[in-house]
């Protein structure tokens, strides 16, 4: 698992090592304030609520915003709260929802005086969690400099730009960072709020919980985020032809030199002009069409690995495996257990 736990020794109120159970004061529920900031993603914004209020009453969930107002969506409503930023002054965990736009490039390098006011009023040993762009509210507050962190791979470029004292990991789903947890897109804020019940009160209630919700109950915080990676279109003397024929042909074993003849080229401008249009090597390329393809193979059929690694060009189960490891993070089983359970 690469997930990242640094243990910064950090002592609740009631003098507990936080973690040690998820309560904030001795015989109450853990309290979780969500901030709600302007441009909030709804759907995120209700998965606290929704995932750690399914926990046998372990947490209790409040939403906030800055100012005890309603603030827009990014869907065509608002959103009315019962509590401003003092809420957060009682948490024992925050959560930051995701605001938009989805290209945060547009978000104001310092934040807005009345968010860093309300951030500030958060209790030096409450646990931070952030929801996809919500890391870029807790990066511009200097709450991540210096830890690893995540957010959405599609935003990742414009991340670095702006925090590069941040340790970026855009291909995990989520990472934990001492008392930060930043999460990557939309789902992956179920993976985070799983994770807390199944560290703070373990395995079994997190797996009821996943349940009672129709969830997976665990997905690796170390688990890519599963990019889509579309071939590119057609331009003159293209590669495209070339690419489409191989991926007619992933189970038999192709080379470059195979390659090269079909679009007939040497092999040195063949791939020289691969790597400009797809920004990988021919080699490279081939095995990440075969591990998407033994992707779908796994969710979609009952083939044994196998027979999985034959149809997709890969010598043997075992090269299958170490090839899916190397670019998801997880065992074909693994991938097969969590994609085939929600069909």
């Amino acid at each position: 698992m690469r997930v990242t736990e640094r243990n910064d020794g950090l002592v609740d109120r009631c003098g507990e090592v936080r973690g040690a159970g998820g309560a904030g004061r001795a015989g109450e529920p853990e309290r979780v304030v969500v901030l709600a900031l302007d441009g909030v993603y709804p759907f995120e914004l209700g998965m606290p609520s929704r995932i750690l209020g399914a926990a046998d009453g372990r947490y209790s969930v409040v939403t906030c915003t800055v100012d005890g107002r309603p603030v827009r969506t990014n869907a065509d409503f608002t959103v009315g709260v019962e509590h401003g930023a003092e809420a957060l002054e009682t948490a024992d965990t925050v959560v930051v929802a995701p605001v938009a736009p989805v290209a945060p490039a547009r978000v104001p390098p310092d934040l807005p005086d009345a968010v860093a006011a309300a951030l500030a009023r958060i209790p030096p040993d409450a646990r931070i969690v952030s929801i996809c762009t919500g890391a870029f509210v807790l990066a511009a507050a200097g709450l991540l400099d210096g830890r690893r962190a995540t957010t959405h791979w599609q935003v990742a470029d414009a991340f670095r730009r702006r925090f590069p004292h941040v340790d970026l990991d855009p291909d995990v789903l989520f990472v934990e960072d001492g008392r930060m947890l930043t999460s990557a897109g939309a789902a992956s804020g179920v993976d985070a709020c799983l994770h807390l019940i199944r560290t703070d009160h373990g395995s079994d209630l997190a797996n009821t919980v996943a349940r009672r919700c129709v969830v997976p109950p665990f997905r690796d915080g170390g688990q890519a985020q599963f990019i889509e990676q579309p071939v590119p279109e057609a331009g003159p003397a293209s590669t495209a032809a070339t690419r489409a024929w191989a991926l007619e042909r992933l189970g038999e074993p192709l080379t470059l030199t195979d390659l090269a003849a079909h679009a007939r080229m040497s092999l040195r401008t063949f791939a020289r002009r691969f790597h400009d249009e797809v920004g990988l090597s021919p080699g490279r390329w081939l095995i990440q069409q075969r591990v998407a393809h033994a992707r779908h193979l796994l969710e979609a059929s009952d083939l044994t690995v196998d027979q999985i690694a034959g149809r997709v060009g890969f010598a043997t189960g075992a090269s299958l495996r170490q090839h899916l490891h190397a670019a998801i993070g997880v065992s074909p089983q693994a991938y097969r257990k969590t994609f085939q359970a929600v069909r």
